[in-house]
């Protein structure tokens, strides 16, 4: 069990997309993407709280006694490396060149995206259920769904427990060890 504290924050995590770029905007790239942070998950054993696909960034919200920066290595290294596999296996080279930039000291030769990482601690429950909020409400905002149930590549349904029976990425509530609760 995951308890909200000071002495164990949950971490509030913004990717975004290279420039901007709405990379995710197709359904089968937010599978992808979906799947890759579950990939991230097993492999770093961190608990996933809360996420939701946008079309050019993504929002997590996971427990872990990682640290944020390597959380969010793992979550943008798998999300990125499978990404561009599947770019380069479809053939999508205007995609890819719009990813390039100089090859780094490891041949990386794509950049899935901006490197100004967003890790935030979220030290409470209060501020934690914001964060949630502001996830889930994030389609919404964006004018892509009226509710945010109805947006498939987030947390919301699974939040208001009608989660359906092919969620594209489950997530940890039940993990949580709520101080409100008690």
């Amino acid at each position: 069990m995951f308890r909200i504290s000071k002495d164990s924050p949950a971490f509030y995590i913004t990717s975004v997309a290279k420039d901007r770029l709405p990379v995710f905007r197709k359904d089968n790239i937010k599978e992808i993407v979906c799947k890759a942070v579950d990939e991230a998950r097993a492999s770093a054993r961190f608990l996933l709280f809360a996420y939701v696909v946008m079309p050019d960034h993504l929002h997590t919200i996971v427990g872990s006694d990682l640290k944020p920066s390597k959380v969010l290595q793992f979550i943008n290294g798998i999300v990125s490396h499978r990404l561009i596999q599947y770019l380069k296996e479809q053939g999508h080279q205007r995609s890819l060149e719009k990813l390039r930039h100089q090859e780094m000291r490891r041949n990386y030769r794509y950049s899935l995206w901006d490197h100004h990482p967003n890790a935030k601690l979220v030290p409470n429950e209060e501020m934690f259920l914001q964060k949630v909020r502001y996830c889930h409400q994030n389609p919404v905002r964006a004018g892509l769904v009226e509710r945010a149930e109805d947006y498939r590549f987030s947390s919301a349904r699974i939040w208001a427990r009608r989660p359906l029976e092919d969620e594209p990425l489950l997530v940890d509530i039940d993990q949580i060890d709520w101080y409100s609760r008690r």
